[in-house]
């Protein structure tokens, strides 16, 4: 059957085109925030001419930029006056405290883009043909743990908010592969009882400890270094903190740290896995569901996981039950696991 009577729409070559040059959205964005676009018209630099002088760029590059922006959703434009929406306002205004433009310095990164340069081959391959950057002591970690904390500062205060609602309970937790930190500070800056134990490789951790100093809780922020397949935990925690780290890999590989954090764990402990978690048909939502072909670029065998295999592994690891929790607005998921 010809695709025009499956569908009853005429065969465009809209969408192919729009896709060939995606490239150009990242690029157009990255080039805005570099240039403080967003910044500028938060300033209430509203025309071309004025966010040109702003941001010291040409009128005509500057207009077709901002226009640009406005085509793809960041800006809105009225009576040549541009403007940001409540998303850019948010996320892209340096002056934000949930500003998020540091992030390109990870997710554009050569360490993660040049995977993508032959994903072809990853796909005969079934995972990435370049540099994994799981080796011990990468420096990318530390990139990561740099750009990256603004984009996580927000779903590690919902995170704690759930776990701990009253934030007076004694509680010692354990963050795995902790990164910037900011999942396990979001704890202790909220409770005064929480102890936090930080495990993630040496020069990592040390962007966690400045993270620590700077919030006043350093005397409670204790860490391990190495990895988290080798590392020894110690025990007697009340949580596990297992942020944004399952996804690189595979199931037998996941469940044998699992195990680890289940002897960890004190009685009715609980490991706390924030995930992009897609439905089960795999296609959904968009965000979660995309976040496979990320995983397929850049792992030897990482995956999104969908709520049913995550519970599969942690049932395999002996863990009693797992629920699962959204965190709106944020994008992920919080799967709460209990021992």
């Amino acid at each position: 059957m010809a695709p025009e009577a499956q569908t009853g729409k005429q065969p465009s070559p809209a969408l192919l085109f729009d896709t060939f040059n995606a490239y150009q959205r990242t690029q157009a964005l990255k080039a805005g925030i570099e240039l403080e676009v967003f910044t500028a018209i938060a300033e209430g630099k509203t025309t071309s001419a004025e966010i040109a002088a702003r941001c010291g760029a040409s009128e005509r590059g500057t207009r077709i930029l901002c226009d640009y922006l406005t085509i793809i959703g960041f800006l809105t434009k009225e009576n040549g006056r541009y403007g940001l929406t409540a998303d850019s306002a948010m996320f892209l205004d340096k002056r934000s405290p949930a500003y998020m433009g540091t992030v390109t310095g990870f997710i554009l990164s050569p360490h993660i883009k040049d995977n993508f340069e032959d994903l072809t081959e990853a796909v005969r391959k079934g995972g990435c043909t370049h540099d994994s950057a799981l080796e011990p002591e990468h420096p990318m970690w530390v990139e990561f743990a740099r750009a990256m904390a603004p984009m996580m500062a927000m779903p590690a205060q919902l995170m704690a908010r759930m776990l701990d609602p009253a934030a007076d309970r004694k509680l010692k937790i354990l963050d795995i592969a902790a990164g910037h930190g900011l999942f396990g500070l979001a704890f202790a800056t909220r409770n005064p009882e929480v102890e936090i134990v930080a495990l993630d490789w040496a020069n990592v951790l040390e962007v966690a400890k400045e993270n620590a100093a700077r919030v006043g809780v350093s005397e409670r922020y204790k860490t391990i270094s190495g990895s988290a397949f080798d590392a020894d935990f110690g025990g007697g925690y009340d949580l596990v903190l297992l942020t944004n780290f399952l996804h690189h890999f595979d199931p037998p590989t996941c469940e044998q740290l699992l195990r680890k954090v289940h002897a960890a764990l004190n009685d009715g402990g609980r490991a706390v896995t924030l995930e992009f978690v897609p439905n089960e048909d795999r296609i959904s939502p968009l965000e979660s569901a995309g976040f496979a072909l990320i995983m397929l670029g850049s792992t030897p065998s990482g995956d999104a996981y969908t709520f049913r295999e995550l519970e599969r592994m942690f049932a395999n690891a002996g863990f009693s039950h797992s629920e699962i929790h959204a965190l709106t607005p944020s994008i992920q998921h919080v799967i709460v696991s209990a021992k």
